[in-house]
């Protein structure tokens, strides 16, 4: 187990890199808008948070999610444990629970004004695409793990469950942020379970009724089941504005300057 958790960054790490690399080449060959803002700047500003946050996380989490699930296996600590939940029925539950959690976690983010301070960074981005899945302030990325180490050690999810979770959500982000065109066909058959890059791009409009809906970072049941669900921008799609209304100039947008604005 210890050489698991050795090696769990190492496997993210790679199956990040790979649906980076993918999503930029997809988006490249098939985008579904035309940039608004200088691509050389907003992947400066985008990565060099990503590279922060990870060394925040490194520092304050050395072993991350996945060795807190290590921990709650190894204890016995949480309600898996307690009710001895079968394995199956463990992972699924986990995994589940988590996506659920993510998209209370992100419905917070909008509706707790100290908690938007930290959030809004991500939406201050003008356009979407791969990078924008990693555009967060490093104090949302420490609550985001704060939270999820809350729900792992009190239900006990297993190690390998949180694991999955992990990498989904890690290129799950990416994905549904990514400017890339699916066939219409395609895209209607995933969207009725799964969230996709259309429907996560209306959340990401500059109109606030339409920046408060679609939530989801996976399944897409909690947005419908919880009435967060918006099919449809109301305008086009392809040349709807994105970001905030206060943030539209991509060269004030720098790193500095994005970690500064929740003090603001």
């Amino acid at each position: 187990m210890s050489l698991e958790i050795g090696q769990e960054s190492l496997l993210r790490a790679g199956v990040f890199v790979l649906a980076l690399a993918l999503l930029a080449l997809f988006e490249r060959l098939a985008p579904k808008r035309d940039y608004a803002a200088n691509r050389w700047l907003r992947w400066r500003a985008n990565f060099s948070l990503l590279i922060l946050d990870t060394l925040l996380l490194r520092l304050c989490f050395p072993l991350a999610a996945v060795g807190i699930a290590w921990y709650a296996d190894q204890h016995l600590t949480g309600l898996f444990h307690r009710f001895q939940l079968p394995g199956p029925l463990a992972w699924s539950a986990g995994l589940l629970v988590l996506d659920c959690v993510i998209y209370w976690q992100h419905r917070l983010l909008h509706r707790i004004p100290l908690l938007w301070r930290l959030h809004k960074i991500h939406h201050t981005d003008l356009d979407l695409d791969c990078s924008t899945g990693v555009r967060f302030h490093p104090l949302e990325i420490l609550f985001s793990m704060l939270l999820k180490a809350a729900v792992i050690l009190a239900l006990g999810i297993p190690a390998g469950a949180v694991l999955i979770f992990e990498i989904l959500l890690n290129t799950g982000s990416l994905y549904t942020h990514s400017n890339i065109t699916l066939p219409a066909a395609i895209e209607a058959r995933l969207r009725r379970l799964f969230v996709t890059p259309d429907m996560h791009r209306i959340h990401h409009s500059v109109n606030p009724a339409e920046t408060d809906s679609n939530f989801s970072f996976n399944l897409n049941l909690w947005d419908r089941l919880f009435g967060s669900y918006c099919a449809a921008p109301s305008q086009d799609p392809r040349s709807m504005a994105l970001g905030l209304s206060e943030y539209r100039d991509a060269r004030e947008l720098g790193l500095f300057r994005l970690l500064k604005i929740p003090f603001i």
